[in-house]
């Protein structure tokens, strides 16, 4: 039996529907039926009523539900307990980000706020977007930093979880420049496959790509040459030249700064990225309190001005 499993039942119970379960514990809806069945099997009665709709637990369903709520939420108070005892010294947070943000975005926001606000001692852990929300959802971080677009949203409960704006990237095609200046790999105006270096299917920015090249107003002749699952890896390969890469704008700013990469496509080619903040409301560490209000504090102002 694992934990997991808990909160998958809660999801449906809470959503009543496979699909969006699925979809909010960030795991396809074959994978979220073959848990539940794990779990039924593990207890011995069915605990989802399938021949309804919307779908129901059954009543041992949600017996079984309520008394795990009741167990994780101890389970999650005593590790709470004893991770504050291994936390860093002194006034400090735990962030999760994810990998580019991380390199490029994070360590001047954080030299920048707390240059202007009371400073904190910051515990950071690069990670995709997969795990990054499993860290913030089973409270293994105060803070979570990624990005979020529109058409590739990040489903987490509004009720459990408040997120904030905290800055926008830009998401841009590059290439490497020939000897005139000008890019290798040029969008819409090839007469023959350009070479791809993409994103691997299951990455945040992969999915917006997708979008991109989806929403272009032409379609783009394009052929995947190479597939990583972190822009850093793109970007050196687009230096030495072997494709077109789409890449947030702060990961390329020396690149594009001293030339050795250039845009390889006009503006119907590139959209923007939200860089947004989250943490539980139910995070009770004051520190990571602090910061929220300050946080939502500059958001208003931002808003207002």
């Amino acid at each position: 039996m694992q934990i997991k499993w808990f909160e998958d039942l809660m999801a449906i119970a809470e959503w009543k529907n496979f699909s969006r379960a699925a979809e909010v514990r960030c795991v396809t809806q074959s994978a979220l039926s073959r848990r539940i069945r794990s779990l039924e099997e593990w207890v011995g009665v069915e605990l989802v009523d399938r021949g309804t709709y919307p779908v129901q637990l059954t009543p041992a369903g949600q017996v079984f539900c309520d008394e795990a709520r009741h167990v994780l939420d101890g389970l999650l108070a005593v590790r709470a307990n004893l991770r504050n005892v291994e936390r860093m010294p002194g006034r400090s947070i735990q962030i999760t980000a994810g990998h580019s943000l991380s390199m490029t975005f994070l360590p001047k926001w954080l030299t920048q706020f707390q240059r202007h606000n009371e400073r904190f001692n910051a515990r950071v852990v690069a990670a995709n977007i997969h795990d990054a929300v499993i860290a913030l959802e089973e409270g293994n971080c105060d803070l979570m930093i990624v990005y979020h677009h529109p058409l590739a949203p990040i489903s987490l409960d509004p009720q459990r979880f408040g997120s904030l704006t905290l800055g926008h990237d830009a998401f841009i095609p590059l290439s490497a420049p020939d000897t005139d200046g000008k890019p290798l790999y040029q969008l819409g105006q090839q007469h023959q496959p350009v070479p791809h270096l993409a994103y691997t299917a299951t990455t945040f920015l992969g999915r917006v790509e997708d979008v991109v090249i989806q929403n272009a107003p032409q379609k783009a002749q394009l052929e995947r040459c190479y597939e990583a699952d972190m822009a850093m890896l793109l970007v050196r390969m687009a230096v030495e030249g072997y494709g077109v890469a789409w890449l947030p704008h702060s990961a390329v700013a020396d690149e594009l700064e001293r030339g050795l990469l250039v845009p390889a496509g006009g503006a119907q080619w590139s959209t923007q990225l939200e860089i947004r903040s989250y943490c539980s409301n139910a995070n009770q560490n004051s520190t990571m309190r602090s910061l929220w209000s300050t946080l939502e504090l500059a958001s208003r102002n931002s808003a207002s001005s």
